[in-house]
Parts: structure tokens; C-alpha cells; sequence
């Protein structure tokens, strides 16, 4: 089994948030893939389906993003899971808004949801889709950015990178993440 987590803040009025992407690629890779309805387990939501060949749990943590790792924990150890077989779904101010990078490892770059996951999985060695949030330009700014709700605007690259990146999600449970960024770039624009 594949635990991929949606990395976010549960209040309805965060919904929209840049914070909250982690959350939007979950939901529409449950919608898309005719995953059970969402439960709750696991001090989060999950729902669980089939990509391609892989048995996925899809976990979007009640937590907060600061303490999202104690969801994920909790996951992982009831299904015995490896850190490599987790995957979490997060906004980077890092990226250009619509680009997606994934990577194994390495470091949480101040990120507190990667930081609570690193710190309860005691391991940084978990998969990472990072989604393109972009950088509002000062580090002043950053906080009211990414708690900011998407603009209209984002919404143009928004839906089809989201949309994109559930149809391609079969390359990401097979383990090709070189080829999925390579589809998810042609998809994008990139």
C-alpha cells in the first residue's frame, strides 16, 4: 500500500489557501480516480482506491499543517509502511506557480508540515510532490502569501495542473517520478 498525504489546514475557510494545494491535489485525485468517500481516521481523512496497480490510501491530516506529521505517523505505523512508500503533497514558494518537482529527501526548507512529518516519522526519507506556489518577492510578505487564497488568475493554470497531475498519478505509483514530471511539464506548458 501507497500512503500519499495532501499536506493542509482543515478550517472551511482556508479551503482556497496556497497552504491548502497539498489538499486540492488529494481531493482530485480521489475524485478522479473513483476513490471511497472520505472518512475519518488517523486524526485526518482518508480515502482509499487503486491507482493503475497500487492500493492508495490518500490522508489529508485535521491537525494543522504544524502537527501533520502526527497523522501521517499514525498511518504509517497501523499499515507498517517505509518512508518509501509515503508521499506528501505540499505548496513551495520555491517553484513558479503550476511547476511540480518531486523528490526523495531532503530537507523541510521551513516548511512546517514537512518539519512535523520529519520530526514524528524520524526519517526525511519520504517522497515529496512539491507544487509551484511562487514567491510573493519579500520574506515580509510570505506568511500573508501562502495563508492568501488562490486570485481568479491562478485559477487558469490551477484546475488543468491539478487535473493534470491525477491523470499522470499512475507514473508517481509505479515509481517513475523523472517521467511523471516529464508528462506533468508537457501538461503544464513547461
Amino acid at each position: 500500500m501507497l500512503l500519499w498525504t495532501g499536506l493542509g489546514n482543515p478550517e472551511p475557510g482556508m479551503s482556497r489557501n496556497r497552504h491548502n494545494v497539498g489538499f486540492m491535489a488529494v481531493d482530485r485525485i480521489a475524485e478522479r480516480h473513483g476513490f471511497s468517500p472520505w472518512r475519518k481516521r488517523f486524526r485526518g481523512e482518508v480515502s482509499e482506491g487503486h491507482i493503475g496497480r497500487h492500493k492508495v490510501m490518500l490522508l489529508k491530516p485535521q491537525t494543522y499543517m504544524n502537527l501533520s506529521g502526527e497523522s501521517v505517523q499514525q498511518a504509517a505505523a497501523f499499515y507498517k509502511l517505509s518512508a518509501d512508500a509515503i508521499t506528501a503533497f505540499h505548496d513551495e514558494l520555491d517553484l513558479a506557480p503550476g511547476r511540480i518537482r518531486v523528490k526523495r529527501g531532503g530537507g523541510a526548507a521551513g516548511h512546517n508540515g514537512l518539519r512535523s512529518m520529519d520530526r514524528m516519522l524520524g526519517t526525511q526519507d519520504y517522497w515529496r510532490v512539491r507544487i509551484g506556489i511562487g514567491h510573493p518577492g519579500t520574506r515580509e510578505r510570505v506568511t500573508g502569501h501562502v495563508l492568501g487564497d488562490f486570485s481568479r488568475d491562478d485559477r487558469l493554470w490551477l484546475d488543468p495542473m491539478l487535473d493534470a497531475l491525477s491523470d499522470t498519478a499512475a507514473l508517481l505509483a509505479d515509481g517513475q517520478p523523472e517521467l511523471f514530471m516529464t508528462r506533468m511539464a508537457s501538461h503544464t506548458g513547461e
